[in-house]
């Protein structure tokens, strides 16, 4: 790996704690991660182009239930399934794949394992992208699935997310709560470095309340695990987990109606695989797949 490409990587995250959370096997998709795979979809509205093909990318993190919406709107496209681990895609198959004897009556428009480059239409990427500790290797990965004129719709967390444990976890002196969530406008950046073109960016907060702490840290659980390189790596107490609860009911005592609230900040990505474009130098290189992608949009009618 160049120094460079070590560079890129988020500072704050632990890529073998990355590793292990990308293989983590859920028993269902986190409700939150449902929500927002829901509010995606609902702007798949606004898209003309009707994919033919589309990859959904790990699907039993990002929504089973989202993937069900966005096969219902895209009832004759191919979908090609890519998981993170051979469990996963177990359970995302036990969970999608319709039975021997239907896909026997009627071909099933469901795949898994690895899409072919260049010919998906749409990338579907819902809560993905900020537990990975080299994005832009994933930004490029998804760039590579695409078809010309495809489009990349993901989601991801933002700074602002669970700022409250944050702010717990500084007061009390501890290690950080989480890893460094990565601002929209450097995402904006990044699928520019990758090879995307308008791209398109959103953020909105969601406030979660909890009637007690026991809620808060049992939800925090479903939904992800603490990727900071500095964590604290041993295992906590009883008496820790006293204080910890102690101290998230302190704060609750500034909301109005007494519940503990955290903070979400969810961000929106779209963007477009433009053609390739030739740099004409002293000499050039040029792929095979991009000349054969040129020669293609010239011959075109």
């Amino acid at each position: 790996m160049s120094s460079s490409s070590r560079a890129e990587r988020p500072p704050t995250l632990d890529p073998v704690a990355c590793s292990r959370w990308a293989v983590w096997p859920h028993v269902q998709s986190p409700w939150l991660h449902e929500e927002i795979g829901r509010r995606m979809e609902d702007r798949l509205q606004w898209i003309r182009l009707q994919p033919k093909s589309w990859v959904d990318w790990a699907p039993v993190s990002g929504g089973l239930q989202t993937h069900a919406k966005l096969r219902a709107r895209y009832a004759q496209a191919h979908c090609c399934v890519v998981e993170t681990s051979d469990a996963r895609e177990l359970l995302a198959r036990q969970a999608l794949q319709a039975s021997w004897w239907k896909r026997w009556l009627k071909p099933d428009t469901l795949t898994f394992g690895e899409s072919l480059a260049g010919s998906a239409d749409m990338v579907w990427a819902n809560m993905a992208l900020h537990t990975s500790d080299d994005p832009q290797a994933l930004l490029q990965k998804w760039h590579r699935s695409l078809a010309v004129d495809g489009f990349l719709m993901f989601s991801c967390l933002g700074p602002d997310t669970l700022r409250e444990l944050s702010q717990v976890y500084q007061n009390e002196g501890w290690s950080p709560a989480t890893h460094a969530f990565t601002d929209m406008h450097d995402w904006g950046d990044m699928l520019v470095e990758a090879g995307f073109a308008e791209p398109v960016m959103d953020m909105e907060r969601m406030t979660l309340t909890y009637a007690d702490a026991d809620a808060l840290l049992g939800e925090c659980r479903m939904m992800g695990r603490n990727l900071h390189a500095d964590r604290f790596h041993g295992l906590r107490g009883r008496q820790w987990f006293a204080r910890l609860k102690t101290a998230l009911l302190a704060l609750a005592k500034t909301d109005q109606d007494g519940r503990l609230t955290l903070t979400v900040e969810v961000i929106y990505g779209h963007a477009l695989k433009p053609l390739p474009r030739l740099k004409v130098k002293n000499h050039s290189t040029v792929s095979l797949q991009d000349m054969k992608t040129l020669l293609g949009q010239s011959l075109s009618p």
